[in-house]
């Protein structure tokens, strides 16, 4: 099967150190971009205990990005689980060549992080809430 953006070893490293990691408070993300020069997938920056809208602040206003949150979820009974999202960054502002290219890897990147569940995110901060996740996990 040929691939239009490479995934790095070290960086399937990284994906599976973080799904696999115990969490029992906040929410935790590995965001993930296309180098566009070199077509290949480059991890950003991992946070811990981060909250989806102070993650949506760190995001780029014009650049798309890959997204891994273990989000903390309160269940209606209290019990707390932490799924794995999958957040497509992919706002309306940024180059197309580039959303283009980020489209055009992302299956392969979600299979590769073993994510069944995606936010897509197109209108910027105001897209990624407590809200916008919980409405689609609960």
């Amino acid at each position: 099967m040929s691939h239009t953006v490479d995934i790095p070893q070290s960086l399937k490293d990284s994906l599976r150190k973080f799904r696999f990691a115990r969490r029992n408070a906040g929410s935790a993300a590995i965001v993930v971009r296309v180098n566009k020069q070199k077509l290949i997938m480059e991890e950003v920056e991992t946070f811990d205990d981060i909250s989806p809208e102070d993650l949506a602040e760190e995001l780029p206003e014009n650049s798309p990005r890959y997204v891994v949150l273990s989000y903390e979820l309160v269940h209606s009974d209290g019990r707390k689980s932490f799924p794995l999202v999958l957040i497509n960054w992919a706002p309306t502002s940024s180059e197309i060549g580039l959303l283009t290219l980020h489209a055009s890897a992302f299956l392969d990147f979600q299979t590769t992080a073993d994510v069944s569940k995606v936010i897509e995110v197109r209108d910027g901060a105001e897209g990624l809430t407590k809200q916008t996740i919980d409405a689609k996990l609960l």
